[in-house]
């Protein structure tokens, strides 16, 4: 789904256009305030593939995508006429450091894939060339080491381009700016040693532009301002060719006298600082950066410091997630400490699924928003073990030698490398025992546990669901749609079902229904919420293969017969039909206990709600 379909999709299930009141992206989220709570559709976002988590706050809901928001927030802007009523001192300054913050990761996130199998490619040959299996003067070694090597080198031409496009300037325009810092004519000219180099008679200050952030930011920043300048004042039929000749002939100039140098002497200062924060206390600066990095990441603010570290590495060496990569490894350790200490098949399933890619690929997002956002209990034994393992890492001088995302197959991207794996086993050790001796569960949890063991004693209310299906029993963790798989949705179970029929799982009321009819909400008199989800992804087959036999607001009891569906023409179409049914009000209950059986037939007793 792209971000113009994902625009409109969200704008329908917020009550469409005349229901919003405004519009406020962020870093990490777009909030969206609404005219009329009621017409909202809060449980069909949550549905949306592309979509990781809405809250709800007042007239208000804040949604988390997976992709960039300030593209999707553009999408959405032109579909309405909607207006941000932000207008106090400090939501505007919140506001221009989200923006900020919005385009520095919307310029590095097209590229992360590339940096990241750079760095792995970089490792691969340390490892290689430590071994003696290849020789740095071969030939062979050359043509990998450019391949690993090329992304870094011409960063600020993807920068450029990247950057351009998150501004809504020309991409190529952009991309040449970059280009021309690295033209041969121009470093040749610090190559070939030239004592007094001058533009127009002002004197240039010559520097390396291979590998660095800042100075392409600064010259892309202005050059979008130009363009838009320059669109207005330019006669129409002649821009195509006029403007960027403009561009180029202003910029270029202006980045080699000012911002380049600028630029470069920032990064290297910020750089410095760091190092002597380090060398002051590296233990004190690891504590600290092993702390922070885990919250950092999850509200999205590492973006601002991640090209920091990328141009410390342009220089030298980078020290920042040399110690902030206990962090991770913090992470790793607190879900395999859960693995080891649950005994709840559905949350030992996420959390091995969760360790997978983040000790592969240091890819951590299922830990932070699949666990720590729901066991929030399980933040202090992360902030405590990546601080201690940061700590370590700060004080025996850690640094990054090649762009890459800690993992375990990442080792040798840093050192010395020793040193390194003692601060991260340290956090992932600790971390894990944390986590297995002083438990995960919140109190609403332990009370829960005590409930199912000792009934007999404490007074407590259940609601049996039935189920709406016949067919084998799933647990959530195996799907592959992760807002299902996570349980972010709610808990609950899932069906592969036998027969293309959907009945209703107890007396209750249709509050909600998709359009597309492949998912129906059903409130019990008890007040459980259980969302029906017949298939993953199935929304995009746009009613296709679904008939509802009810509609929104229609009393149901038992066994009545919601919707029918075509399996085999379902399944044709490369769909799945793994049906999800879930309790989205999960958090008013101490416990969602799930049915023992394999198998279940409709109406069967299928899960239990305790209040």
């Amino acid at each position: 789904m792209n971000d113009q379909q994902l625009a409109k999709k969200i704008l329908q299930h917020v009550g469409g256009e005349q229901n919003v009141l405004s519009l406020h992206p962020s870093a990490t989220q777009l909030g969206i305030e609404v005219k009329d709570k009621t017409k909202a559709n809060k449980s069909a976002l949550e549905n949306m593939k592309a979509i990781i988590n809405v809250e709800e706050s007042n007239e208000q809901f804040q949604i988390k995508i997976e992709g960039s928001v300030e593209d999707l927030y553009k999408e959405i802007k032109k579909l309405g006429d909607f207006t941000n009523d932000s207008t106090s001192e400090e939501k505007d300054k919140e506001s221009m450091m989200s923006k900020i913050l919005g385009i520095i990761s919307g310029s590095f996130a097209p590229i992360l894939g590339v940096l990241a199998g750079s760095g792995l490619l970089k490792a691969l040959l340390t490892v290689l060339t430590m071994l003696g299996w290849m020789s740095t003067e071969s030939s062979t070694y050359a043509i990998l080491s450019a391949a690993g090597h090329a992304i870094f080198y011409f960063l600020p031409i993807f920068l450029g381009i990247t950057l351009s496009i998150k501004l809504g300037a020309s991409p190529y325009v952009g991309g040449t700016i970059g280009a021309a810092l690295l033209e041969p004519s121009f470093t040749n000219l610090a190559a070939n040693g030239a004592k007094s180099v001058e533009f127009l008679g002002i004197p240039v200050v010559l520097m390396s532009y291979s590998s660095t952030v800042f100075p392409i930011f600064i010259a892309v920043a202005i050059y979008a301002v130009l363009d838009k300048f320059l669109k207005k004042v330019i006669y129409k039929d002649i821009q195509m060719f006029v403007n960027p000749m403009i561009s180029l002939l202003i910029i270029v100039p202006l980045t080699v006298l000012i911002f380049g140098p600028f630029g470069v002497y920032v990064g290297e200062a910020i750089g410095a600082g760091i190092e002597f924060l380090s060398s002051k206390s590296g233990l004190l600066t690891g504590a600290v950066l092993g702390s922070a990095w885990t919250f950092l990441t999850i509200m999205g603010l590492h973006w601002a410091i991640i090209p920091i570290a990328i141009a410390n590495l342009a220089i030298g060496e980078d020290p920042i997630i040399g110690m902030a990569a206990a962090a991770p490894f913090a992470q790793i350790g607190m879900a395999l400490g859960i693995f080891l200490k649950t005994k709840d098949k559905d949350l030992k399933g996420l959390s091995a699924t969760a360790i997978l890619p983040s000790v592969l690929a240091g890819t951590t997002e299922l830990i932070n928003y699949g666990i720590i956002l729901r066991y929030k209990r399980t933040m202090l034994y992360v902030a405590i073990a990546g601080a201690v393992g940061g700590a370590i890492n700060g004080s025996l001088g850690v640094k990054m030698t090649v762009f890459s995302f800690p993992s375990l197959l990442t080792i040798p991207a840093f050192s010395p490398m020793l040193q390194y794996v003692i601060g991260i086993a340290v956090a992932l050790v600790l971390g894990m025992v944390l986590t297995y001796i002083f438990g995960y569960e919140d109190k609403n949890e332990k009370a829960s546990s005590k409930v199912k063991f000792d009934t007999g004693q404490i007074s407590v209310k259940r609601e049996t669901i039935g189920s709406p299906l016949s067919g084998e029993i799933i647990p959530l963790y195996k799907i592959s749609e992760p807002l299902f798989a996570t349980q972010t949705v709610g808990k609950g179970i899932a069906i592969e079902p036998e027969k293309g029929e959907v009945v209703s799982p107890m007396d209750g009321v249709v509050t909600t229904l998709f359009p597309t009819e492949h998912a129906v909400g059903i409130t019990s008199e008890g007040g459980a919420e259980i969302l029906i989800n017949i298939g993953i992804d199935t929304v995009n087959l746009k009613g296709q293969f679904f008939t509802s036999h009810v509609k929104q607001g229609d009393k149901v009891r038992q066994g009545d017969l919601l919707i029918e569906f075509d399996i085999e023409k379902i399944k044709a179409a490369g769909y799945q039909v793994t049906t999800p049914v879930v309790i989205t009000n999960t958090s008013q209950y101490l416990d969602v206990v799930k049915t023992k059986n394999s198998f279940v037939s409709a109406k069967d007793d299928l899960l239990t709600v305790v209040v």
